[in-house]
């Protein structure tokens, strides 16, 4: 692949198409998967492949890719067309050409790790979840090794080399009819040290336990309760209601309930949410975003002030705010959208015993089971896990299938207390039409919010 001759290509036909800004994204990856469901393998895959993804702009995005190198000049001017024959009235942000070569580094590179060692550990996880009134194992393993070169009509030429790697089993445990599930995952920008570092019996033992003991659980109370969210369900509700309403193209297409409300007080004093994709090892992690804009900690809110919107070139331009880096596609095969990377909450100065204290009759949720949000009415439901009943400030009995639901603005404005504990360490995948890898977290919250059962 001859990279100087692609660019000498994209200049010619952007002349010869009277394209104003063009960039294209040249991506080589290598993969490997493995699945294993009650101890039989599922699925082992070692993949490789190189792509281009092109866009061009003229007032309207154009947008072409292809997999086959003997296409990928082709690719190119299908861009420029689309470009050229569309009408669209929009701008973006252009800005100064950057040039650079950077790589995530880690200290034992899962390429060197032979595939037979990566499947013995799929297969001792396995045996580690074998128990009574385990019904059900399942182990996975993924990693990949992302190289790009960018580079646009301002002359901008990036490399990044970035390594992804993501480590989980489940298991679901079965009793007089009653069916649980409990689940464990680890992912990051690391190498095979991340594997290395998991403490297995640990946590699989937990992992069992935790299902056996939901099979034993009561059901959570209905009504508003004062919640003590874990970091994990912290994180899922930051994520999901707060990250995708600051969404700037969400915001523009009015799907959002934050539209209008930059500079405006949304939330408690002292609540501050970041999205960080700089943070070192985070599964959400990355240098340049898919447009070549540097990665940067954005702060979304600033004591309760609602301060930036996660954007993109357009979007940047759109609502005359400077790009942050949140412009992100799944492939080469994909258009960037605007994107999270690595969504949190600072840490406050409360201890989880001294919330505690303060709650008289409530719960304490941990873990995420998933939920829906609607961003432009503002609105949310989230599962937990696993929860328990507090007590005049003591942990009671344990519950299942727990919901928690209310207003976006409502809980932030409800939250009580923030904690010291700050964790970032939920890998997972973020879906918008396209999937990519995003990690969460925050510290434990005290708030308020409609308490049921899942269904």
């Amino acid at each position: 692949m001859d990279i100087e001759r692609l660019m000498r290509i994209s200049e010619e036909l952007a002349r010869k198409h009277g394209v104003e800004y063009y960039e294209i994204r040249l991506v080589s990856f290598r993969s490997t998967e493995l699945s294993m469901s009650n101890g039989q393998l599922k699925r082992l895959s070692m993949n490789s492949e190189r792509g281009i993804g092109a866009r061009a702009f003229n007032g309207i995005w154009g947008f072409s890719s292809a997999n086959d190198v003997e296409r990928f000049e082709k690719a190119i001017e299908t861009a420029m067309k689309i470009a050229k024959l569309s009408k669209g009235d929009s701008r973006i942000h252009t800005g100064d050409p950057v040039v650079d070569d950077a790589e995530i580094g880690v200290k034992k590179p899962f390429t060197e790790v032979d595939v037979e060692e990566k499947l013995r550990i799929l297969e001792e996880t396995d045996s580690m979840l074998l128990a009574d009134n385990i019904v059900n194992r399942n182990v996975y393993y993924s990693d990949w090794l992302v190289e790009t070169f960018y580079f646009n009509s301002l002359g901008s030429e990036i490399r990044t080399v970035v390594p992804r790697i993501r480590f989980g089993f489940s298991v679901t445990a079965k009793e007089n009819g009653e069916m649980q599930q409990y689940w464990k995952s680890f992912g990051g920008t690391l190498g095979w040290e991340m594997v290395e570092d998991v403490d297995l019996p640990h946590w699989t033992s937990t992992v069992v336990e935790k299902a056996k003991e939901l099979l034993r659980a009561s059901s959570p109370p209905s009504g508003e309760f004062p919640v003590i969210a874990d970091p994990e369900l912290a994180g899922l509700f930051i994520h999901e209601a707060l990250g995708h309403a600051v969404e700037a193209d969400l915001v523009k297409n009015g799907d959002s309930i934050l539209a209008g409300k930059l500079g405006q007080k949304i939330a408690v004093d002292g609540l501050t949410v970041v999205d960080d994709p700089t943070l070192p090892g985070k599964f959400g992690s990355y240098i340049y975003d898919d447009e070549g804009i540097k990665a940067k900690r954005v702060e979304i809110i600033r004591d309760g002030v609602l301060v930036n919107y996660l954007n993109d070139r357009e979007t940047a331009q759109y609502f005359g705010l400077e790009p942050n880096g949140h412009g992100r596609a799944q492939s080469y095969a994909h258009q960037p959208l605007v994107r999270m990377g690595n969504t949190y909450v600072e840490a406050g100065d409360w201890s989880f015993e001294e919330m505690l204290e303060e709650v008289k009759y409530g719960l304490y949720m941990i873990g995420d089971k998933g939920g829906q949000v609607d961003t432009a009415n503002g609105t949310f439901t989230f599962g937990a896990r696993e929860g328990y009943i507090i007590e005049n400030g003591e942990l009671r009995e344990m519950v299942r299938d727990v919901a928690l639901s209310g207003k976006i603005l409502d809980v932030l404005k409800s939250i009580r207390a923030i904690g010291k504990d700050v964790r970032i360490e939920y890998p997972g995948y973020c879906g918008k039409g396209q999937s990519v890898p995003v990690d969460d977290g925050g510290p434990h919250i005290l708030t308020k919010a409609l308490v049921g059962g899942l269904k």
